[in-house]
Formats: structure tokens, sequence, C-alpha cells
């Protein structure tokens, strides 16, 4: 890759980046605002980034088993077991930080999939063909 299309790029980069990305002061704002709004954002970071981190440790031990041929045992099972209740303990965090019932969660979710595969069981036609505001 030429210098010359590496910087074109970096500029495009910055300039498509928020303000609140690029400067500490716009992102404290930002962070006033959510606060302002019943918004705990410090577990709500601590619950977006526990869950990046914690949801890249399950597709690891899943990695490994799938393509690098690690055996799939109880130890293994119990290692994801684990890392799932890791994933479960992030989302009771956001769930602390926005207020919101986990139950509410899991009702909702599973209203939105009924809507969604109306024959209670997967179509890939369904997934495609999604309603508006079915996200």
């Amino acid at each position: 890759m030429s210098q010359k299309l590496i910087e074109e790029y970096m500029d495009f980069v910055d300039k498509v980046t928020s303000e609140a990305s690029k400067s500490s002061d716009k992102m404290n704002e930002r962070v006033e605002y959510l606060n302002s709004n019943g918004v705990e954002v410090s577990r709500l970071l601590t619950a977006s980034i526990g869950l990046s981190g914690e949801v890249g440790e399950l597709n690891e031990i899943i990695k490994k088993i799938l393509f690098q041929a690690k055996t799939y045992d109880s130890v293994t099972h119990e290692h994801m077991k684990r890392e799932l209740g890791d994933i479960l303990w992030y989302v009771t965090q956001a769930c602390l930080a926005l207020n919101i019932d986990l139950l509410d969660v899991i009702k909702g979710n599973k209203e939105k999939l009924s809507r969604r595969f109306p024959r209670d069981h997967f179509r890939k036609k369904d997934d495609i063909n999604r309603k508006d505001g079915d996200f």
C-alpha cells in the first residue's frame, strides 16, 4: 500500500469521525448528557467494553474447537459456561446502567423474535424480509 493512500485514508477517517470521538471535552459533554438522563455511564462503559472482551473469549474457544481441532470435552464445556456467565454479568451491568429490568429484556426479545418468526421456527425468508422497525 502506498504512503499516499495511507495518508488519504487517515485524512478520510479523521473527517468522518465525530467530535465526541476526537475530543475529551466533547465526549465529556455527551457523558454529562447521558448522566442527566439517568444513565450510569460508568456502568454502561463497563458493560460495553466487558461484553466485547467476554464474547471474544467465548469466540476464541469456539474457534479453536471448529478450526484448530481442539477437543470438545467437559472442561471445554465448563469453560464456555463460565464465559456465558461473564457475558450475563455484563448484560446485567448494562441493565443496571440503563435502569432496565433483565426480565423485560428477555420478554421483549421473545416478543420481537416471535413477530419476526410467526411460525415459531427459523425461516430464512422471515429473517431477510423484516418489517419496518424490526432491528
